[in-house]
This record gives structure tokens, sequence and C-alpha cells, in this order.
């Protein structure tokens, strides 16, 4: 009996040993991280590397996968508990339609949402920065600005030119719409000549970034947490406003 006493000890030990842990480390392998700052919980997600579309690419590439990253956002838009969403980007670009995908859910979503682009946010990287509520870029970050290409065999019709031209719209739009950029201006820098040596196009730094009015603001990781943390305490007071409304109309 003693024997089967401490068995069952045991396994009730092991049991809550692995019960108290809060979350495995999946969370922090994928990127994706919810802090509490100021009483509020604020759920970070990274978008680095290049932005793995419906193609998987080679093992030894850093890339964000658009399956993985679309049920996050649902989820933390879904969230009673997660009140505001950093998204870090140092990204390269990648696949477009992934990109845009991943960038039209977070200019929807009701989740107060803010942008920080360290190192580089290249390419479709660009709408991915200027969909959330504020977008913030470091001094040193750059980002690069070019036209649609595509990899592979690509047929030389009429056809393909027009699907060039439809997907760039589609870019040029989502930016113009998302920042305090003009479609023609960014237009000129996706045109420009004499910049890149093997391609078309401009290479902006963070301040450029900020004076052709891609970027909404110069700053760092304080400054989205602040800005985040400024909404929250604002979408807090209105609803407690509407509370007490609703509670002396019912009076």
């Amino acid at each position: 009996m003693s024997d089967e006493n401490n068995e069952n000890q045991n396994n009730e030990q092991e049991d809550g040993s692995q019960n108290e842990q809060p979350q495995s480390s999946s969370a922090f392998e994928t990127g994706s991280i919810t802090v509490s700052k100021d009483g509020h919980f604020i759920h970070c997600l990274t978008i680095i590397g290049q932005i793995e579309g419906h193609y998987i690419l080679p093992s030894q590439n850093k890339t964000t996968k658009y399956e993985h990253v679309i049920p996050q956002l649902v989820a933390i838009e879904e969230s009673k508990e997660i009140e505001g969403l950093l998204i870090i980007l140092n990204t390269v670009g990648g696949d477009v339609e992934a990109g845009l995908a991943i960038a039209e859910l977070l200019s929807t979503m009701k989740t107060p949402t803010a942008s920080l682009v360290l190192g580089g946010g290249h390419s479709i990287g660009v709408p991915l920065a200027v969909s959330c509520m504020k977008s913030f870029i470091v001094p040193s970050a750059t980002m690069t600005v070019h036209p649609v290409r595509m990899n592979g065999l690509v047929l030389g019709v009429p056809q393909t030119l027009s699907y060039f031209e439809k997907m760039q719209d589609r870019i040029v739009n989502f930016v113009a719409n998302n920042s305090n950029i003009s479609g023609d201006s960014f237009r000129r820098l996706m045109m420009k000549t004499g910049e890149l040596v093997m391609d078309v196009g401009t290479v902006l730094d963070g301040e450029d970034a900020v004076r052709n009015g891609l970027i909404d603001q110069l700053g760092g990781l304080s400054d989205a947490l602040d800005f985040l943390n400024e909404i929250i305490e604002e979408k807090v007071k209105n609803e407690n406003k509407k509370e007490n409304i609703n509670a002396v109309d019912n009076h």
C-alpha cells in the first residue's frame, strides 16, 4: 500500500509540475509573446525574413509563414484579454499576395495596432508597415520600394503585363490609403532609376520614410508601446463613460 501511495504522489507531482507551466516555448519560437504593460496585455508579433506564401522556401531561409500569422491575428482580434498588438518588422519581402493578405487583416482590426520597422521593411514589407493604426521606424532602418517582380517562367504576352499592372495597383492603392503618401508619389519612388544597381526603385532610411509620408513617426519600442497604451486607456475611458450613461438612463 505504501508503494502505491508513493507512486500516486509521484504521479500527482509530475502532473502538477506539467500544469504549472503557463505556456510552452513554441510561442517564443514563432516570435510571438503577450506581455503586460501598465496593466494592459499587449501581444507582440514579429514578421521577419521572407514572407512565405503558397510555396515552401528552402529550410535555410528565415521565413514568416502566412498560414501561421493569419490565425494568430484572428485569435488576437477575438481575445478578451489582449488589448493591443505590436508588429515588429525586419523583412526582405516575399510573396506579394500573402503579404497583402496579412496587411489587409491588420488594417481592418479593431484591436489597437502599431508597427515598428527595425533593420528593414522592404518590398511587400512596406504595406505591412503601413497597415497598422500608427507606424514607427528607427533611424537606422531602411525600406526598399520597387515594382512587382516575378521569379520563374514568365510568358511575354500582354496578359502578363496586365497582371503585373493590376498587382502593382493593388499595392499602390493600399499604401496610399493607409499612409500619408499619395499614390503618384509612391509610384515615383517605385520607378526611380539610378539608385538600385540591378533594379528600379528607391531605398529610404528612417528619416526619409517619415519625410515622404510613408511612415508616421521616427521612434523605437518605447514609443510604440506608449502609443498603444494611450489608445487602450482612451478606449477604456470611453467604455466607462458609456456604461455610466446607460446606468443613469436606466435609473
